[in-house]
């Protein structure tokens, strides 16, 4: 058994000292979240035990697996809304078994990531792109939820267009139901604002449930009304048991594995935010792949077991950290003791009201919304702006998984160009013994000189004419000596490389001689391969070495006594910078 495993083992075995406060934190984050995670599975379009499922299983797997020590991987809305996103259109009597499937699949993609240490690719998905999309899940979590807040369920498939129908026709909305619907809402606005705030959705969950039950009482005040209010009962029937298991069936895999790879994306790139957000006790971050690894196994254990899928949760993570959690050990309370809610609460989760569910689904939709985010890059550019509203705006209207994937490419796209047309071109005019000063490129090439280029930014073909345009004109040049510094270039396009072989020729035309300065082996042997070397002359370029400036030295030695110049020492002497 190697070292780092057995240290991780150390890590895992509680202590006693932090017993109390992880207990306490696991049973805050239980008793919280048990209504949260019902509704983010209604969002799931699914039995709302399943969440409790979830939580179950995904918090002690996820917390054994991951890197982050605090990492919290539970529900959450946008996993729920993609994963009801992915299960429409399937039937009734599938849906349970697409779960399974969906999940699986999800984890299994994060479980490979983590494996093959992926954690790098989350880099080039922009925050204007992330913005617009986290954004738009949250107006479509707010919006899914007014059918149920007001008892109005709407025909229309799509959340903007259900809101909509909704305003025109608010004579259809029933009365009782608003009025629960709106209690909660107030109560859990009001208690956020106290020093309860942490128990704010438990609180106005079992009120609700409670003042439901007593107004309809036989013979109470529009009984007859108050009985008609949906609960969670009449949606779905919750089981008195522990989960029993399920696999993944493989004729759904073809149908479903786009949504689970969208879902799998967004898990990622939310746990990459608490990575990034919640160091570890001992100051360091965690490794993002890792936790890729911790979200995959979580969620394949998860799918055993029919919950919704899970990943790192930002609010999560805040709340357990909040009341008090020192180690793993507090999430892993927390899955435990969510089975103790399950084996003794489980009937009275049927009287919960629908509208109830609604309104605290509404408050997490308002908790996820990213108004400073979506500030700072309404600040940013015209670009971050239009990426960001794009993204939004497919979020709404188009399914989920395919906005997620049009968030990728563009993201992938801004990435290309942005870096595609980064570059520049500078003078290094040389002092005797010194170091260089460095000035604008000249427009057109002196003759009877040394002039040294340096090229900062990509090489990346779609620079090439960029860079070709950047060069100095060589038509008044005669005898001249061009050195271009390529140091830390490892790599040059065919594109790239035919720009050099041109500007070359376009000096020798001249006269003149092109130089090649700090060049690495690989692009010697791109520019042998492509047979430029040979346009340029073996004797022109000069190979970068450990010491900075001894390759500009060269150059500059060469170029003088081309020249026959002799510059009195000038760059013969301290090492200049490359």
């Amino acid at each position: 058994m190697n070292t780092k495993l057995k240290k991780e083992i150390r890590a895992l075995k509680p202590r006693k000292s932090n017993l109390r406060s992880d207990l306490i934190a696991g049973l805050t984050f239980a008793v919280v979240n048990v209504p949260q995670s019902m509704a983010h599975a209604l969002l799931a379009t699914v039995n709302p035990v399943f969440g409790i499922y979830t939580l179950m299983v995904a918090l002690p797997v996820g917390a054994v697996f991951a890197s982050s020590v605090y990492m919290n991987v539970s529900t959450t809305g946008a996993l729920s809304v993609a994963a009801g996103a992915g299960l429409a259109g399937i039937p009734t009597e599938q849906k349970v078994q697409a779960l399974v499937t969906l999940v699986f699949i999800a984890g299994l993609i994060q479980l490979l990531a983590g494996i093959f240490k992926l954690g790098f690719v989350i880099r080039f998905i922009s925050n204007s792109v992330m913005t617009g999309f986290l954004n738009g899940v949250a107006v479509l979590i707010i919006l899914g939820q007014l059918g149920d807040l007001t008892g109005y369920q709407s025909t229309f498939s799509n959340s903007v267009a259900r809101t909509l129908d909704l305003l025109l026709r608010l004579g259809r909305i029933d009365f009782h139901t608003t009025i629960i619907g709106l209690l909660t809402l107030a109560i859990i606005v009001f208690l956020f604002r106290s020093a309860w705030g942490k128990y704010a959705f438990i609180v106005a969950i079992v009120g609700s449930t409670v003042l439901l039950a007593i107004l309809s009482l036989p013979g109470f005040f529009a009984g007859e009304g108050w009985q008609a209010v949906k609960t969670v009962g009449d949606i779905a029937s919750i089981p008195r048991s522990l989960p029993g298991l399920g696999l993944p069936d493989p004729g759904l895999i073809g149908r479903l594995i786009l949504p689970a790879f969208s879902v799998a994306v967004i898990g990622l790139i939310q746990g990459a935010g608490v990575s990034e957000s919640f160091p570890n006790p001992d100051g360091k971050f965690p490794e993002v792949s890792r936790d890729f690894l911790g979200q995959g196994a979580a969620n394949i254990a998860t799918s055993f077991v029919g919950g919704i899928p899970a990943g790192g949760s930002i609010s999560g993570t805040n709340l357990i950290k909040g009341a008090g959690s020192r180690s793993r050990w507090a999430n892993i309370f927390a899955g435990f003791l969510v089975i103790i809610v399950v084996l003794f609460i489980a009937p009275l989760i049927e009287f919960v009201p629908m509208p109830a569910l609604a309104a605290l689904l509404i408050v997490a939709g308002f908790q996820g919304l990213r108004i400073e985010a979506a500030k700072t890059v309404w600040q940013t550019s015209k670009v971050s702006i239009t990426v960001m509203l794009i993204t939004f705006i497919f979020t709404l209207f188009i399914p989920l998984h395919y906005a997620v994937l049009i968030g990728i490419a563009l993201s992938i796209v801004l990435h290309v160009i942005g870096q595609s047309n980064k570059i520049f071109v500078t003078e290094w005019v040389l002092f005797p013994g010194g170091l260089p000063e460095e000035r604008p490129a000249p427009q057109y090439i002196p003759s009877n000189q040394l002039t040294l280029l340096q090229v900062y930014g990509s090489l990346f073909f779609a620079a090439a004419k960029n860079f070709e345009d950047l060069l100095p004109n060589v038509d008044k040049a005669e005898r001249s000596v061009v050195a271009i510094g390529l140091r830390g270039k490892t790599e040059l396009s065919s594109t790239f490389i035919n720009v050099l072989e041109r500007y070359a020729l376009s000096l020798k035309e001249q006269n003149s001689k092109l130089m090649l300065v700090g060049i690495d082996q690989a692009v010697y042997d791109q520019l042998q391969r492509t047979g430029v070397l040979n346009t340029i002359g073996e004797d022109n370029i000069f190979f970068a070495t450990r010491q900075l400036g001894e390759a500009i030295n060269r150059a500059a030695a060469a170029a003088y006594a081309w020249l026959g110049q002799n510059p009195a020492g000038q760059a013969i002497g301290n090492p200049i910078v490359e």
